[in-house]
């Protein structure tokens, strides 16, 4: 199984407000890397994280091993605290009895994260980390655009 080391991001100007996402990809010992990135004209910071995420899986064209660092607290423990395995238990509703915002992302990145063997890992955002940092630019730049298409999951009550 190829080992591809991924780092991801998400942006958004305004929470919610333009947002943009990126994700850089890395064949473990190798120069060879990839640049993914996007955006959506009303969407949240959240959601942009977890874009980065499952975007950067919907690209791989194989099962991998991957080391996935991000900088969302979110993102990582909902996958590494079994919160996202919970929440499928539960129909998608919190312990809080409250539904589980951005499920349409969750559901989405659900089967990516079974054909791969991930591992989590969580950075300080904004330290210096070389490709957290053009992560950071890259989903900034999408964000600034102004010919993002509309985030067709977004809802108000994921703020």
């Amino acid at each position: 199984m190829k080992h591809v080391i991924i780092h991801t991001d998400g942006s958004c100007l305004g929470n919610p407000g333009r947002g943009g996402w990126a994700a850089i990809l890395r064949l473990a010992g190798s120069e060879h890397r990839r640049e993914l990135c996007g955006g959506f004209s009303l969407t949240t910071n959240n959601r942009m994280e977890i874009t980065g995420v499952l975007e950067a899986l919907r690209a791989l064209t194989e099962p991998c091993t991957v080391d996935l660092y991000t900088d969302s607290q979110y993102v990582r423990n909902a996958v590494e605290k079994g919160w996202l395995a919970a929440w499928q238990k539960k129909n998608w509703v919190k312990a809080d009895k409250k539904p589980v915002k951005n499920v349409d992302l969750w559901k989405a990145l659900v089967p990516l994260l079974a054909r791969n063997a991930v591992r989590m890992h969580w950075l300080r955002g904004h330290v210096g980390h070389a490709e957290n940092e053009r992560c950071d630019e890259l989903a900034r730049a999408c964000a600034a655009r102004s010919d993002l298409p509309p985030d067709r999951g977004f809802r108000p009550d994921d703020v």
